[in-house]
């Protein structure tokens, strides 16, 4: 099964990554987008799909000699199947599978998503089952228990825009650079968290389940109301935007943690990279007595190197996938935990 390759294009980053012996990763190449996309302010899909085309066979050559390895050294070929853009999503599992097929390896269809519910644990034999986790990214906000691999129970999740969303598009209201979360993370720490009052929404009701539409709702009536906020009115406006944020995912994680009486806590996906996130679950775990797993930085955000992991624990049950099996850009984490084509062997 190994050396594995797996391939990661189910957005706006073409990354390749080589898993060793023992889940180990060797090597996690990641090329961003950013630059096409940023004169729009977000991502487009078209424009994403073939800038995937020009790039996936220079990434895949790059994480293979970082890897010290060849095409005719893999021994197995996994790509993420969804959720995602479905044209970036073809490109990706259309070169993972035509190279399936040309060396007869074996295959298999990644969820994005579970490559980054265990992001956190690259390298081990096992994740330390059970623990809640949370998923927060630009697409998606959910709260889970996970049982074993595959075995996932759906708590709550976003009635409108994920976290990352919420960040990104409040900055571009604010007139803040793409991308705009990781403008925001900067410029909050010479802010005020306190100094503007932004709505939590839906923290003390609806179950698990958040909402940020009304967040940025009130950003952008903010700025009609006041105009852009500047210098240090600017900080503290992203200081205060940010802690509103935080604040609902840290509470609603906790609020699942004590009344299911789970005590290992995941926080992975996109914003897990936020800094005011990180040091707020440091905080609460370890007031609560809590183990806290968050993956390394470099893994937070989409790559591969998780799409590679998730694909070797899954291998090493026997799990394959059919070389036809098709993309599916809507596929949730809490389907069967052997989706449609894939089968033990």
């Amino acid at each position: 099964m190994f050396p594995l390759l797996a391939i990661e294009s189910s957005c706006d980053e073409t990354a390749a990554a080589v898993i060793g012996e023992g889940h180990q990763l060797l090597s996690n190449v990641v090329r961003s987008q950013v630059a096409e996309h940023e004169a729009f302010g977000g991502v487009v899909p078209e424009l994403a799909s073939r800038c995937h085309l020009e790039a996936i066979g220079p990434v895949v050559e790059e994480a293979l000699g970082r890897a010290g390895c060849s095409l005719d050294d893999l021994q197995a070929v996994a790509a993420t199947r969804g959720p995602g853009l479905v044209g970036c999503l073809l490109v990706g599992m259309t070169y993972a599978q035509g190279l399936a097929m040309a060396k007869g390896l074996p295959f298999l269809g990644v969820n994005h998503l579970e490559g980054h519910l265990l992001a956190p644990f690259v390298g081990m034999a096992q994740p330390p089952f059970p623990f809640l986790g949370l998923v927060v990214s630009g697409g998606h906000t959910e709260l889970l228990v996970a049982r074993g691999l595959g075995d996932y129970e759906l708590l709550g999740e976003t009635r409108d825009d994920a976290a990352g969303e919420a960040f990104d598009k409040s900055a571009r209201l604010l007139g803040l650079p793409y991308p705009g979360g990781v403008v925001i993370d900067r410029m909050a720490r010479d802010g005020d968290p306190a100094a503007v009052e932004l709505p939590r929404g839906m923290m003390h009701k609806g179950g698990y389940d958040f909402s940020f539409s009304g967040l940025k709702t009130s950003v952008w009536q903010y700025t009609q109301r006041s105009g852009l906020p500047k210098d240090s009115a600017l900080n503290d406006f992203c200081a205060s935007l940010q802690e509103a944020i935080v604040e609902v995912l840290v509470h609603k994680t906790a609020k699942a943690a004590r009344q299911l009486e789970l005590s290992r806590i995941v926080v992975s996906g996109g914003v897990a990279a936020n800094s005011r996130l990180r040091s707020a679950f440091e905080g609460l775990c370890a007031e609560a007595g809590w183990e806290l797993f968050r993956a390394e930085l470099p893994l937070c955000t989409d790559n591969a190197g998780m799409i590679g992991y998730a694909a070797s624990l899954r291998m090493a049950r026997g799990e394959r996938s059919s070389l036809d099996l098709d993309v599916s850009p809507g596929l949730d984490l809490v389907d069967a935990s052997i989706a449609p084509g894939q089968a033990h062997v």
